[in-house]
């Protein structure tokens, strides 16, 4: 049976890669980016879609988006910027504009957008390893990820007696554009994290490819690659020595400035 997908932050990077996957099953995706008109690599991709600007912080945009989808069976959360540098470093305004994203862009498009689904329908929000483990110099980053993971274990509780499950994906550093958002508040911060962003092999394919099947299964946490479930099963089991290891890096990276 063909489902119908919605998802954000899908003209680029793993939204647009979640796209490729649910088309490839069949199914029908509504991808919405901040594009006012489809860009190129959307307007080749085959199957069943369609396109709408939407920007995940704007109520109205929202508010459109709710009038045209009669019904969901699938709403993927995935729109997202990067952070990064010490909290000292990071003003209020980078601040503010990452929670409106991050947080309150999924918190509008769950309000808005899952009345519309049904029994058997799944929200999915795209989180990040950042909001299960907590690295030095990414509290704004960590800080709206860890909510988003709040958010979805608190959906998934609430809807689960509706029929309807929640998932939130949590990669470690994948190839994406996500780079293009840091905000250049710690230019050292930012350069670390392009270099961690461009030079890991795992790409958005492989984390859309995995992501999907799990959601398929109705996990909550998703862990789509081995070292972002390796760092989140240490913080669990051995917290003495995770702690130990993030304290000492937090002390390299102040060492050397």
């Amino acid at each position: 049976m063909t489902r119908r997908v919605f998802i954000t932050g899908a003209a680029s990077g793993l939204g647009l890669a979640l796209a490729r996957e649910y088309l490839a099953a069949g199914d029908e995706v509504i991808l919405t980016d901040l594009h006012a008109e489809a860009p190129p690599a959307v307007t080749g991709l085959s199957g069943q879609w369609s396109y709408r600007r939407l920007d995940v912080t704007d109520d109205d945009d929202w508010a459109a988006a709710a009038r045209a989808v009669d019904s969901l069976d699938i709403l993927i959360n995935n729109a997202g910027i990067a952070v990064g540098g010490r909290l000292d470093a990071t003003s209020m305004e980078s601040w503010q504009r990452i929670v409106d994203i991050n947080l309150l862009g999924v918190v509008r498009g769950c309000k808005t957008l899952v009345p519309k689904l049904g029994r058997g329908g799944r929200v999915v929000i795209t989180a990040s390893a950042a909001g299960l483990v907590h690295a030095p110099q990414m509290g704004a980053y960590n800080a709206t990820k860890a909510a988003a993971v709040a958010l979805a274990e608190t959906l998934d509780a609430e809807l689960r007696p509706r029929g309807i499950s929640a998932s939130v994906i949590c990669p470690l550093f994948f190839r994406s554009g996500l780079a293009d958002s840091l905000s250049g508040d710690d230019p050292k911060a930012d350069e670390a994290a392009r270099m961690l962003l461009s030079k890991t092999p795992l790409t958005s394919e492989k984390v859309a490819a995995r992501s999907v099947r799990a959601i398929q299964a109705r996990r909550l946490v998703i862990t789509p690659d081995a070292l972002s479930t390796a760092t989140w099963y240490s913080k669990r089991f051995t917290r003495v020595p995770f702690l130990a290891g993030t304290r000492l890096i937090g002390r390299v990276v102040e060492r050397r400035g």
